[in-house]
């Protein structure tokens, strides 16, 4: 591509310059590049069948770190699950999704980041109790799971990052 842009307009552009200011974004499971349109065109079609979950930090008021845990309904961008603890796990977070999914649940897509915690025991112990198929977004890719950033960041500003102090 950057020899097409030479040949084309003169302009001598390094490959690695092109590929970072290039419309597609991520690969997907085949290898072949995937455009944001056609993430956004599943994510619209599948919304009902669809659930994200991510991790964010928060920080007490003695500076000890908290870890939110929280799952999000796409289809409705209903919370179906919040929980809090100071040492997340997988386990611990298997049993999150236990709490929050019955035997019978309506979801069929699960979509989460590439967190150590959710290990591949996680993933196969999700497909095989809850018939969910796991979604890993690409890396460096929070706009592929960008309901539940959504979420976190109005968390954030909602309802943690808000201290205010009295100037004497």
């Amino acid at each position: 591509m950057a020899a097409e842009v030479y040949l084309k307009l003169g302009i001598l552009v390094s490959p690695r310059t092109v590929r970072k200011y290039w419309p597609w974004e991520g690969d997907d499971r085949s290898g072949r590049r995937t455009s944001p349109q056609h993430w956004a065109t599943f994510v619209r079609n599948h919304a009902d069948a669809l659930v994200a979950c991510d991790f964010m930090v928060a920080v007490t008021a003695k500076f000890r770190l908290l870890y939110v845990f929280v799952i999000l309904e796409l289809g409705s961008r209903r919370i179906l699950h919040c929980s809090v603890t100071a040492h997340p796990t997988a386990e611990w977070t298997l049993q999150q999704f236990r709490e929050t999914f019955s035997g019978e649940t309506p979801y069929r897509f699960l979509i989460h980041d590439r967190d150590s915690i959710f290990s591949a025991d996680l993933d196969q112990e999700l497909a095989q109790s809850f018939g969910l198929r796991v979604l890993k977004i690409p890396p460096q890719s929070p706009k592929a799971n960008a309901f539940c950033e959504r979420l976190v960041g109005t968390m954030r500003r909602e309802c943690l990052d808000f201290v205010k102090f009295d100037d004497p």
